[in-house]
């Protein structure tokens, strides 16, 4: 099955063993085919050793022995003598004993010639692809010469590890950095890999959707930092309501948890459709949509322009969360503070400059309800921020000019469920 090009998560499924036993299997060989052993129909075989064995516990001689299987008797006694003589022959050890020894490896072109194989050695150190030095060696030495060899051969006398000749570190330097050497034929095209179970595309979504009419359908994605931080930006698509959901990492289960814990706090009116793109972070989202209600619609693979309105906000949180900068300190309160500057009166194209103020929705209309918090009131959390002294955001890289910033956004960013028109 490998020869043939399928995958290594291909032939452990039509097997029924775990991916890491075929990795182990095929990386002594170095993904190298390796053509089955055979046996010589002159060999004897399996049964032919029981009854060796049988003729031997019950007292018989070679000649007897050698009769009754149609073998002359110095077959049989080369066969007894060969595997421990007449008290410890046993049928399974000699059969074993009888595969190994017609192994008999010969050495590679390059174990008998020691000049090559350093000057292959040199050249793959300096970052030459095996085609590359066997190309080169054509040129300069002639047909017939002991500095010629294939590329095929260098890859082989690296990836087999039984051949020993050329040093396993030289695989490093090899552009595609594979552990073993993959089949022409090998390929994914077709397989089932990476796929989200039960994903419902986005062409199925209500026409309800796309007109932006009637409020409670959001866009999703997650915004990464450097180290392996990350947060998720969850943005409703007729008022642009933000909301930022703090992530102790980008797998499944810590975006599962994060939706479900910060959506579920919305009023239930709108929590309607929740659109994302094709990431595994969200393979669960059967049980994003039990806790939350939130009908899951996954976009067509590199698609981006599919959940516009999430990326252009992506585009704006840029500003307080820079690409280079970590996010593993940011809190969820910090992140409830930084939404709100993501809402239409930033003055957005599709929003500000096509609409007058107001009319244009906005997030007292998204939500009706504040949202539930812990933090105290509004009124008690807005007299903290009066009276806490300016704070850069954890994590962020200096940035010339952009401290100021910072400072007013935690300063006099409005809470969330407070909407930056209120007070007109």
């Amino acid at each position: 099955m490998w020869k043939a090009g399928k995958s290594i998560t291909v032939i452990a499924q039509a097997v029924g063993s775990p991916a890491g036993s075929i990795f182990s299997i095929l990386l002594p060989f170095g993904g190298i085919y390796q053509p089955p052993q055979r046996r010589r129909i002159t060999a004897l075989t399996v049964a032919e050793r029981e009854e060796i064995s049988r003729g031997l516990a019950a007292k018989e001689s070679m000649r007897a022995i050698g009769r009754r299987l149609g073998r002359p008797a110095s077959t049989i006694s080369r066969e007894i003598a060969r595997n421990r003589g007449v008290a410890q022959y046993r049928a399974t050890d000699a059969d074993d004993r009888a595969w190994r020894r017609a192994k008999r490896p010969k050495p590679c072109l390059l174990a008998h010639r020691p000049a090559l194989a350093a000057h292959v050695a040199d050249r793959l150190r300096m970052d030459w692809s095996p085609e590359q030095i066997a190309g080169t060696l054509k040129k300069h030495y002639p047909a017939g010469s002991a500095m010629r060899v294939s590329h095929e051969t260098i890859y082989r006398t690296l990836f087999v590890e039984s051949r020993g000749v050329l040093a396993r570190e030289l695989r490093a330097h090899l552009r595609s950095g594979r552990p073993m050497r993959r089949s022409v034929h090998n390929t994914t095209t077709g397989q089932w890999r990476s796929q989200i179970k039960g994903a419902v595309s986005i062409r199925e979504r209500p026409l309800e959707v796309e007109d932006r009419a009637v409020p409670g359908h959001w866009e999703g994605d997650l915004l990464l930092g450097r180290h392996w931080t990350q947060l998720a930006t969850v943005v409703e698509r007729t008022t642009r309501f933000t909301v930022l959901v703090q992530l102790t990492g980008r797998d499944m289960q810590a975006v599962t948890d994060g939706l479900s814990r910060e959506m579920a706090h919305l009023p239930e009116h709108v929590r309607r459709s929740l659109t994302w793109d094709r990431g595994m972070e969200l393979a669960d989202h059967a049980t994003v949509t039990a806790n939350t209600g939130l009908d899951e619609y996954f976009a067509d693979p590199r698609s981006p322009w599919q959940r516009g309105t999430n990326e252009n906000t992506n585009r704006l949180l840029r500003q307080y969360f820079p690409k280079g900068g970590s996010m593993k300190d940011l809190t969820q309160a910090e992140l409830n503070r930084v939404a709100p500057s993501s809402t239409p009166d930033r003055g957005r194209r599709s929003t500000s400059t096509r609409r007058p103020p107001a009319s244009r929705p906005c997030c007292v209309d998204l939500l009706s309800l504040p949202r539930r918090t812990s933090r105290g009131s509004r009124d008690e959390r807005q007299v903290r921020r009066d009276h806490s002294p300016p704070t850069a955001l954890p994590g962020a890289p200096h940035v010339p000019g952009a401290r100021r910033e910072r400072r007013w956004l935690l300063r006099r960013a409005p809470a969330v469920g407070e909407c930056p028109r209120a007070d007109e």
